[in-house]
C-alpha cells in the first residue's frame, strides 16, 4: 500500500480545496491558486450527464443560469457550504481536479479540503465521499475559519487570541482560534446569497420588478454597501414587469441597497457579538488589542469592516486578497501536512 502511494505521488500533485456555495477554487501545492470558478453545472434535466462532454462545469455553466431551455438545469451543487447533490458534487470536483492537473489521467491527488465549522459529521462523510470517488487518493478536512486565518497571515498556531470572519457564498463563520484550535465559534448560514437574496426581495416589494440573481449579485457588487458612503452610487436593474410581463429597468441608488441588506449585515454583526460574549477574558484582550480579521468575498461589501468595527468598538482589518483566503490557507497547509496536521479536522479514517 505504501509502495502504491509512492507510485501515485509520482504523477499526482497534492491539492487544496475550497468547496465552497458560490464559487471553487484550486490550490496545487507549491504552486498557489491555478483555478477559480463557480460551483455551478449545467446537466440534462431529470440525469447527471454534465453537458458539452463532461465541461459544461464553472463559469461555463454559470453562464447559462437563468438561460437555459426547459430540457437543461444549471445547478449549483452545494448549498450553505454543505452538499446538497452528491452525484453533481463529485463530477465537479472530477472535473475540477483534471482541470488543475491539466490531464485526465494519473490523477489520483492528497486533497485538503475547507468546510463550515459547523457541517455534521454526516455532511463531512458526504465530502469524503464525493473526493473519493472524484478521484482523490487521500481526503484531509480543515475547518474554514483556520484555513481563512492561515491564508490572511494570522498567527493561529501562537498560544494568542485570534479572531476571524469569513463570509462566503452561503455560510459566515465566526472564529476565535488559540494554539491551532477553535476555542469559541459561530456558523451561520447568512452570507452572499442571503445577500442576493435581499436584494430580489427589495426589487419585488419596491419597483414590482422581478429580477434573477444574477442581477442582484451584480447589483450587491457594483453599490452594495453596509456603512454610509462619501459618495452614493447608482445602478440599472434589469428584470421582469410582475404586472405587464415585459422587460423594464430601474435606476437604484446605493442607499436603498444599503437598506435592503441591513438584515443580513445585521445577523452577520450579532454572530460576532456572540461569539466576542463566549470569549475567555484572557483572548478577548488579546483581540480587543489585535482587533479582527474579516475575509471572503463579503469581506468585500463596501463599509462591512466600518459597520463592525462601529458595533463591537474593535479594529477591523480586511484581508489581503479576502477572496483567496480559504484557499491560500489549504495550501500553506499542503506544504508541510506533517508540521501542520494538528490544525486540520481529520481523514476518512476518522469518519
Amino acid at each position: 500500500m505504501y509502495l502504491l502511494d509512492r507510485v501515485w505521488s509520482l504523477f499526482s500533485l497534492d491539492m487544496g480545496i475550497d468547496l465552497g456555495t458560490a464559487n471553487t477554487l484550486v490550490c496545487l501545492r507549491g504552486k498557489g491558486i491555478v483555478l477559480s470558478e463557480p460551483s455551478v453545472v449545467a446537466v440534462k434535466k431529470g440525469t447527471t450527464k454534465v453537458l458539452l462532454d463532461g465541461k459544461a462545469v464553472g463559469q461555463m455553466a454559470k453562464d447559462m443560469l437563468g438561460r437555459v431551455p426547459g430540457n437543461i438545469e444549471a445547478i449549483r451543487p452545494m448549498k450553505n457550504g454543505v452538499i446538497a447533490n452528491f452525484d453533481i458534487t463529485e463530477r465537479m470536483l472530477r472535473y475540477f481536479i483534471r482541470k488543475a492537473h491539466g490531464r485526465q489521467w494519473g490523477c489520483r491527488p492528497r486533497l485538503v479540503i475547507a468546510v463550515p465549522s459547523g457541517i455534521t459529521d454526516v455532511e463531512k462523510r458526504a465530502v469524503f465521499a464525493s473526493a473519493d470517488r472524484a478521484g482523490a487518493r487521500k481526503v484531509y478536512l480543515i475547518d474554514e475559519p483556520k484555513a481563512a486565518g492561515i491564508g490572511a497571515g494570522m498567527p493561529i498556531t501562537n498560544p494568542t487570541g485570534n479572531m476571524i470572519v469569513d463570509i462566503g457564498g452561503g455560510t459566515t463563520e465566526v472564529a476565535v482560534i488559540s494554539l491551532g484550535g477553535v476555542v469559541t465559534s459561530q456558523s451561520l448560514r447568512i452570507a452572499g446569497d442571503r445577500m442576493d437574496e435581499a436584494i430580489v426581495q427589495h426589487m419585488k416589494r419596491t419597483y414590482n420588478m422581478d429580477i434573477g440573481p444574477r442581477m442582484a449579485e451584480d447589483i450587491k457588487i457594483d453599490i452594495g454597501s453596509a456603512f454610509a458612503q462619501d459618495e452614493e452610487l447608482t445602478a440599472e436593474a434589469k428584470g421582469r414587469d410582475f404586472i405587464t410581463g415585459l422587460p423594464r429597468r430601474e435606476i437604484i441608488t446605493s442607499e436603498e441597497v444599503r437598506e435592503a441588506l441591513r438584515e443580513p449585515v445585521s445577523a452577520i454583526i450579532e454572530s460576532i457579538r456572540l461569539t466576542l460574549e463566549k470569549t475567555p477574558p484572557e483572548l478577548s484582550a488579546d483581540i480587543f488589542d489585535r482587533g479582527m480579521m474579516i475575509a471572503g468575498g463579503g469581506a468585500l461589501l463596501r463599509g462591512l469592516d466600518k459597520a463592525i468595527s462601529r458595533e463591537t468598538g474593535l479594529q477591523v482589518t480586511i484581508a489581503d486578497d479576502p477572496l483567496t483566503c480559504v484557499a491560500r490557507g489549504t495550501g500553506t497547509v499542503l506544504d508541510d501536512l506533517s508540521r501542520m496536521s494538528g490544525v486540520l479536522e481529520g481523514s476518512e479514517s476518522d469518519y
